[in-house]
């Protein structure tokens, strides 16, 4: 197993990276900007360096930065967490040019899987279905090819970013008259934030559900599924309450395990190594079709761990040191049901618009087998406006999804937080999250992916 290992990442997602090396007497070095130097995960790591100021490309994405940080550390191995680095094929490059190991897929799958046009066309080839679309970029200086592809897929339809992710470079458009404004701004927002212009056309799929797969491989033909989570419920495209195993009672199951094989001949075909999703949309009639693969650990990756008892990024660990999957991975069993709730400095009520603050009161519900609790910060932080403003993970754990339910609500309930701005008290969404639960729809498992939108 590894010596030390950089963690390239901050938060509740270092945090938990950090916990599983020091249960493996792995050492382990953070990094920090430094808006974040006194950031729990700071305390939590063996030793820390200081990559920039607080503005996440000044700091966190500077890959020279974090390099240098490596080398001077002398990690042996670099663990990208989530977001921010995990997908970048340049930094994993940096890493092994600098001597170290990079936990997770190869560059060259990093960037396969990273352009969602050539994730389709290896997802094709596994036989996966695909939603209607183009299939290849849509250029501005194209105009009739844009109007005549468009009406070929039928309005509403769906401009994405090739490299987009966490809704960035999307937009819904309802009719020719808005198709070029729409074609531009997302290019414009693509390559801003990703460096890649490119978008492409996709059918709009009127209330479908969002299901993924939680997969691990060895990178030598040993891929195994641990289970399905269903991240249905979603603000901005992005998920604020995920559950496994999916309770989509329309989808057929011999539809899913059908499913379940192909993304394992995904995995197979790329020589895939470490844990990954393959994500997939369901729509109301039951037909499946692929979204993409994230090449990565998962924000909702302990759903997963709390129905099958496998530390993921242990996992991960393993199979970059060329150990192999451990034998529970091999041969994986699942239990019960699990919810995640994610807590976040942001106000419903105003379209969810971020809230930082100072943490003046953070009480956690009293830990217990059946609740995880995952957060970077603790009582005196600030949430600053710099960084993506969660404030903590809730996963709850039951021997049925009805049981899950009840303790995520309680756990919700007994979760004390006093958030404060130079101008008073700040919102947080954790009565939303008691109303998402509560719903009617949530409870019946009659959801999709605009349960957010129809509660207000």
């Amino acid at each position: 197993m590894f010596r030390k290992v950089l963690v390239a990442n901050r938060g509740e997602c270092a945090r938990r990276i950090i916990r599983t090396c020091q249960r493996l007497d792995i050492a382990t070095v953070a990094v920090y900007s430094e808006a974040d130097a006194s950031a729990p995960h700071v305390r939590d790591a063996d030793e820390a360096y200081l990559v920039g100021p607080a503005p996440v490309p000044q700091s966190y994405l500077d890959h020279s930065a974090v390099l240098d940080a490596v080398s001077r550390s002398g990690a042996d191995a670099v663990h990208p967490g989530w977001g921010l680095l995990s997908e970048n094929p340049e930094f994993a490059e940096g890493v092994h040019g600098v001597g170290a190991c990079f936990i997770g897929p190869s560059p060259e799958l990093l960037r396969a899987f990273g352009d969602k046009l050539s994730a389709r066309r290896l997802a094709e080839k596994a036989g996966l279905a695909l939603p209607p679309g183009t299939g290849h970029a849509a250029s501005v200086d194209e105009e009739t090819a844009l109007w005549s592809e468009a009406e070929a897929i039928g309005y509403p339809l769906m401009v994405k970013a090739a490299a987009g992710g966490g809704g960035i470079g999307m937009a819904r458009v309802e009719d020719p008259g808005a198709l070029l404004a729409a074609v531009q701004a997302c290019t414009a927002r693509a390559q801003g934030a990703f460096g890649d212009a490119t978008v492409y056309f996709e059918k709009y799929l009127d209330r479908p559900r969002h299901i993924e797969l939680q997969l691990v491989a060895d990178g030598a033909g040993c891929v195994r599924i641990l289970g399905e989570r269903e991240c249905s419920v979603q603000r901005r495209h992005q998920k604020i309450v995920e559950e496994g195993p999916s309770p989509a009672a329309h989808i057929d199951h011999s539809d899913l395990a059908a499913w379940r094989q192909k993304s394992v001949v995904l995995f197979e075909s790329c020589g895939f190594a470490g844990a990954g999703t393959v994500e997939f949309i369901v729509e109301p009639s039951g037909e499946m079709y692929f979204l993409e693969v994230n090449p990565r650990l998962q924000v909702e990756h302990a759903v997963t761990e709390m129905c099958t008892g496998i530390d993921i990024v242990e996992e991960q660990l393993r199979v970059a040191a060329g150990a192999g999957l451990s034998p529970q991975a091999e041969s994986p069993k699942s239990e019960g049901h699990a919810i995640e709730a994610r807590i976040y400095a942001e106000d419903p009520a105003r379209k969810f618009l971020p809230q930082p603050g100072t943490l003046r009161r953070l009480v956690w519900p009293e830990r217990s087998a059946d609740l995880r609790i995952e957060s970077g910060v603790v009582e005196g932080d600030v949430v600053t406006p710099y960084y993506d403003p969660m404030i903590a993970k809730l996963i709850a754990v039951g021997v049925d999804r009805t049981a899950a339910i009840k303790r995520l609500d309680c756990a919700l309930s007994e979760l004390s937080i006093e958030l404060v701005g130079p101008k008073g008290p700040k919102a947080t969404n954790v009565s939303f999250l008691r109303t998402v639960l509560g719903s009617s729809a949530f409870v019946s498992a009659d959801y999709a992916t605009d349960l957010v939108a129809s509660l207000g």
